[in-house]
């Protein structure tokens, strides 16, 4: 039997409503999903102050408990900070505490001693990325193992990520459920041409300007060649960081660099009017962005790992280098045949196997297991989908 109202607390993101990243959507979107279900949602919200006058302040948005907790530190202790006080928090609250990332895990040990009920989304293996240098890899890896052992259940977001976790709890503990996207079937021209661009005549990046996102390399294959395209280049740039320079050199005026955008009605038109979509992530599980591209109906070139080519299926070409990068975007801007191909298996694969419904319902699955409730309802988002790479 279901209890009157189950409650559950999400931690773990910079709050909601979402303006940042793929967890905050994924927040916002099991919230807003479960409050329609009848539970007590609270999402907790960083609010960066000058100095705490009210460390802890509620709000609410469409029937969701906002717990706004305010942070006077910088940079990533600002962060620590924030995650020490919302476990200080949760632990007061009843409900199932949901724990999006485990950067900050040695937390968690404070609400397994409260007796609260725990499920963290362990997300992508974030020691191995190599811009970080030893003593934040060390830290990393510790609250890997720290979040795999003080959690009562682990998600993850990818067949090889269950497989990385399972060197750390036995199987029976993880459950594994992808990232959702909405299908865009149709978009405005205007944010494309407000950059000067032409729809279907780009090719586009949405990432952190990172080295293991394989930017660079995206940059110098493109510039490589001369065709009537361009390349946009979406994120974040910095003069004070050597690779976003490196990368400002690399490009032509082909190249398009406005920046981060936060407007995801923009992002989504820019998204759904490029020639192909280039993923060059190579740490990780399962990318929201990609699993947006696939939704939007994009070809995909990506870097060629296992992470990438189960998500993508047949809708992506790989590359490994710079070289084989370039002959991947040549095949894209000249062969439509392929770019058709590539686009339909992408609505399929993402029809197929990142559905909201069936993400948001098997976490739903998940918190009512740590109430003690055993649902009748079977969900095939646990394994990995029979047309899978």
């Amino acid at each position: 039997m279901k209890p009157e109202q189950p409650s559950i607390l999400i931690l773990g993101t910079r709050g909601i409503p979402a303006a940042h990243g793929g967890f905050e959507t994924f927040a916002e979107k099991l919230a807003l999903f479960l409050v329609a279900r009848g539970w007590k949602v609270g999402v907790y919200c960083q609010e960066e102050v000058e100095r705490v006058d009210q460390r802890v302040r509620l709000d609410s948005w469409r029937g969701i408990d906002l717990i706004h907790i305010q942070v006077a530190s910088k940079g990533p202790r600002a962060t620590l900070e924030f995650d020490w006080q919302c476990v200080l928090d949760a632990a007061r609250r009843p409900g199932v505490c949901l724990v999006l990332g485990y950067n900050g895990a040695v937390f968690l040990t404070w609400l397994r001693l409260m007796r609260r009920k725990i499920i963290t989304n362990m997300d992508g293996i974030e020691w191995r990325r190599p811009k970080w240098g030893p003593a934040a890899r060390t830290w990393f890896w510790l609250n890997e193992w720290i979040g795999a052992w003080a959690s009562h259940r682990l998600v993850a977001d990818h067949p090889v990520i269950a497989d990385h976790l399972a060197t750390r709890r036995p199987r029976s503990a993880i459950a594994t459920i992808t990232y959702g996207a909405d299908p865009v079937t149709s978009a405005p021209e205007a944010p494309v041409r407000a950059l000067g661009l032409e729809p279907g005549k780009y090719l586009i990046s949405i990432a952190r300007i990172e080295p293991d996102n394989n930017i660079l390399p995206i940059v110098e294959a493109f510039c490589s060649q001369k065709r009537d395209m361009k390349l946009v280049v979406l994120g974040t740039l910095s003069d004070q960081n050597p690779y976003h320079v490196a990368i400002r050199k690399a490009a032509n005026a082909s190249v398009v660099l406005p920046g981060a955008i936060y407007d995801q009605a923009a992002v989504k038109a820019l998204r759904y009017h490029a020639r192909a979509y280039m993923h060059g992530h190579t740490v990780g599980g399962t990318n929201p962005s990609l699993v947006e591209a696939l939704a939007a109906g994009n070809m995909v070139i990506a870097h060629d790992n296992p992470y990438n080519r189960w998500v993508a299926g047949a809708a992506a070409v790989h590359f490994t280098d710079t070289q084989s990068c370039a002959e991947r975007m040549r095949q894209a801007m000249e062969d439509d045949a392929l770019v058709k191909a590539c686009g339909e298996a992408a609505r399929t694969r993402a029809r197929e196997a990142f559905r909201w419904e069936d993400v948001l319902l098997a976490y739903e699955d998940e918190a009512y297991r740590l109430l003690g409730v055993t649902s009748e309802r079977t969900t095939a988002i646990d394994r990995p989908s029979p047309g899978a790479v």
